[in-house]
């Protein structure tokens, strides 16, 4: 106790934090909640601004890679582009093509982006060569660092089936390029001969603007481009800022309600240990008066206040660290290990800030009660002791006192005007706990609604599929970026394979569909992989057969697709391209390509790949691999689906009922924390009125002695101190629901900008008058629960003892 003075203020200070035991619970678990909530919130900020940007900066990443039809633009006119104002550096341009490899074992990877370029350096984009080395002549290929692995390593070797005449490529190198500008690179004469006329050359160029931090910076550097080559020159592009989120998100979504959290925590953390430190003086005046009278200095007494605070406050601060790590470490997604790191942990500095903070806020909440204690005159304190001042109240006891309620009911109604100060803090404490809760079913309920949208064949009674589900399994594909990968492709002229599942004819389906009684409506659905001129790799995308409506995302702008020539595309995608909804794509299927105009922007947050929604009939050789069906009203799923199957299995499909996949497992896991920290900042919240109920009843023991000595009942004792926080557990509630709802609608579209969306009214439309009415009755619930155990105590306490008590 050296730290806090001479012996005998150590001894002070070890016997103020042992005998006010409630106190120094109450003080740790605030501090332990405050500092694990800061823990993981430090942690997932940092986990949502590194590695990308790190890497992003040293390797001086593309703001914006733009794709150039080279009949419409030449190179000179290209080169010319990265002078224009706003332009601080440009590179290319670089021959590209779209590039879909074979390897050894006839396994067809994902359409890959192919550039060439002589070497990984440049004004931008300077590619970080992870292994190997870089391709020094004709046959050779340096592919994404995502596709090492066991099945592709230097010196494997990829052809193109597509290229006639292409020789085969022997993989040299892996490199990481941070604005994910290319998949592969080779030199730029190999790429000519591995384009094909379904897969053209084109143009890519890489610019820095000077302003690139916002979407309408990269679109408006995006239209100036655009303007300057001419119509139909720009074929697409890719902003960084999408690459960016893309791979932030895993972290980056958790960090606005975390640190919501965080922030109730560090707030409910000052209210009650300055409540705490308060009451204590207030208690202990007596005892404040006499250390001054054998010769404590005020700055002793001040000191030892504070130190009374911040010994629990040191153990809720250890445990806090601990706790937030634990927390944090669930939460963190891995990929930065794409960017060289092995795995995310929680920064060094974030363990040593945090707790250094909340030594610092907590020292600063016990000081200012402390200096009364300091500043107090002994000869007040001697003769006052811990009475509450004459007079205080009165004016609240004779009103309630009219109140045609039980005698005690309005004494403990009329309590809390003794204690000012002490009845605020209580009062803040409740509303903290409510907001809490509050937030929380919002929160949840959010949370739930974007798992049921982002599942729309749920929606949907019976899916029939065009092949047997019993078929056998395609092997796995190779790591890469594309999100789903195509089945192996079988070679030219080859039987099929007895594990290949046999499909039936969609038309014949179809037909069965029509005749089957029961069938309300239905639309044909196929999922595939699209390429989209601009962006690197291949697209998810979903082709739709007849009217989907009731397959439909939820719409943020625009419209969904009503026929051809139209696509419904994410926020992401938007981001990423720098278009708007009215724009047109090119987006190619096998050998197929249409030029579709954007419809709509849909909320999609499935993953941070890219899927766009079309209609089937803009690519004559697509069909659909299933039908979603709705059945007529007292049609039961399962018997219609029994009959379509027995009518489809014979041609090779199949018809199951549809089953909900349940919610994804970062709702889960975002839902499960916010209800511990919820729970967390509850318990707080009880124990906040616990001290504060607890010291009242102490301070009027004598009170309750006389009460009990003329009649007063045990129980009528324990609802004299119950009503004593029900008002203020009513006012806690009336305010602490406005004020979650309030930052429900604070923090989701936070949360939705951080993965690249805008949030529709179905997901913050969440609250009814059952969720908002139940955290209004739970600010009585934590009031009444904080107090029982002091009500308990005052209810046991013999009245000889507490006659006797002063």
């Amino acid at each position: 106790m050296s730290l806090f003075g001479t012996g005998a203020l150590g001894r002070v200070v070890r016997s103020g934090v042992g005998r006010r035991r409630v106190q120094t619970v109450v003080i740790a678990v605030a501090v332990m909640m405050a500092v694990a909530s800061a823990v993981v919130a430090g942690a997932l900020m940092v986990a949502a601004a590194a590695p990308f940007d790190h890497a992003f900066e040293e390797q001086r990443g593309a703001h914006l890679t733009a794709q150039f039809d080279p009949a419409e633009a030449g190179a000179a006119h290209l080169a010319a582009t990265g002078k224009l104002p706003g332009v601080t550096a440009s590179a290319g341009p670089y021959p590209s093509t779209a590039f879909r490899p074979v390897d050894r074992t006839g396994f067809r990877m994902p359409t890959l982006t192919l550039v060439g370029r002589s070497g990984p350096d440049g004004e931008v984009d300077r590619v970080d060569l992870r292994s190997g080395r870089w391709a020094r002549k004709p046959g050779e290929i340096v592919l994404d660092a995502s596709f090492e692995g066991p099945g592709i390593a230097i010196g494997a070797t990829l052809k193109a089936p597509d290229a006639t005449g292409a020789p085969p490529l022997s993989v040299v190198g892996f490199a990481v390029s941070a604005g994910e500008t290319a998949d592969a690179w080779v030199l730029p004469a190999q790429v000519e001969a591995l384009a094909s006329e379904d897969s053209p050359v084109t143009c890519q160029m890489l610019y820095r603007f000077d302003s690139a931090s916002t979407k309408e910076q990269i679109v408006a550097g995006r239209k100036k481009l655009a303007a300057s080559v001419g119509p139909g020159a720009l074929l697409g592009s890719q902003s960084w800022l999408d690459t960016k989120r893309a791979a932030d998100q895993g972290a980056a979504a958790t960090v606005p309600f975390v640190t919501a959290f965080g922030a109730l925590g560090i707030v409910m953390s000052v209210i009650i240990v300055s409540s705490v430190i308060s009451g204590a003086v207030g208690a202990g005046r007596r005892r404040i008066g006499i250390l001054k009278a054998i010769g404590f200095t005020p700055r002793e007494v001040v000191r030892a206040y504070v130190a009374q605070a911040l010994i629990p406050a040191g153990a809720g601060i250890a445990l806090g660290v601990v706790l937030g790590n634990a927390l944090a470490l669930p939460l963190l997604s891995d990929t930065a290990e794409m960017y060289g790191t092995a795995s995310l942990s929680v920064a060094w500095w974030v363990d040593v800030a945090v707790p250094a903070a909340a030594l610092a806020v907590v020292g600063l909440a016990a000081l200012i009660p402390a200096l009364r204690a300091g500043r107090l005159r002994t000869v007040e304190a001697l003769a006052v002791g811990r009475a509450p001042r004459a007079g205080r109240g009165r004016w609240a006891h004779r009103a309630l006192g009219a109140l045609p309620l039980p005698r005690p009911v309005t004494y403990g109604l009329a309590a809390p005007f003794a204690h000012p100060v002490r009845a605020l803090a209580m009062l803040l404490a409740v509303a903290s706990g409510t907001v809490a809760a509050t937030f929380a079913v919002g929160l949840t309920s959010s949370l739930n609604a974007i798992g049921t949208s982002q599942d729309p064949e749920n929606r949907a009674a019976v899916t029939v599929t065009t092949t047997r589900a019993a078929g056998g399994a395609h092997p796995p594909p190779p790591p890469g970026r594309s999100g789903e990968e195509s089945p192996p492709a079988a070679d030219d002229g080859a039987a099929s394979t007895p594990s290949r599942p046999r499909a039936a004819d969609p038309a014949k389906v179809r037909s069965a569909l029509v005749a089957q009684p029961g069938t309300a409506s239905y639309y044909g659905k196929d999922r595939t992989e699209v390429a989209v001129t601009g962006l690197p790799g291949t697209v998810r995308a979903s082709l739709y057969e007849g009217d989907a409506r009731s397959g439909a995302y939820e719409m943020l702008s625009g419209h969904w697709i009503t026929g051809k020539g139209q696509v419904v595309v994410p926020s992401r995608f938007l981001e990423r391209t720098s278009t708007e909804v009215g724009d047109t794509v090119r987006v190619t299927y096998g050998k197929e390509t249409a030029d579709l105009r954007i419809v709509g922007e849909s909320f999609d947050t499935s993953g941070s790949g890219l899927g766009i929604h079309a209609d089937m009939a803009d690519f004559a050789s697509a069909a659909p691999s299933s039908f979603l069906v709705e059945t007529e009203p007292g049609v039961a799923a399962e018997d219609y689906a029994r009959k379509v199957a027995s009518t489809v299995r014979p041609l090779g499909g199949d018809a199951t009922t549809v089953a909900s996949s349940g919610p994804d497992g970062v709702i889960l896991l975002m839902a499960a924390m916010a209800v511990l920290l919820t729970l967390m900042l509850i318990s707080v919240a009880g124990l906040g009125v616990l001290n504060s109920v607890l010291l009242d009843t102490r301070e009027r023991v004598h009170d309750l002695g006389v009460c009990k000595a003329i009649g007063m009942s045990p129980r009528q004792t324990m609802s004299l101190v119950l009503a004593s926080v029900v008002a203020i557990g009513v006012t806690g509630g009336l305010i602490g629901t406005p004020a979650g709802y309030a930052l429900h609608r604070l923090v989701m579209p936070v949360m939705g900008h951080a993965v690249g969306t805008a949030l529709p009214s179905p997901v913050l439309e969440v609250y009814g008058p059952f969720h908002l009415l139940l955290p209004a009755l739970g600010g009585v619930v934590i009031a009444v629960l904080g107090a029982l155990i002091p009500a308990g105590w005052a209810a046991r306490a013999r009245t000889a003892t507490a006659l006797r008590t002063e």
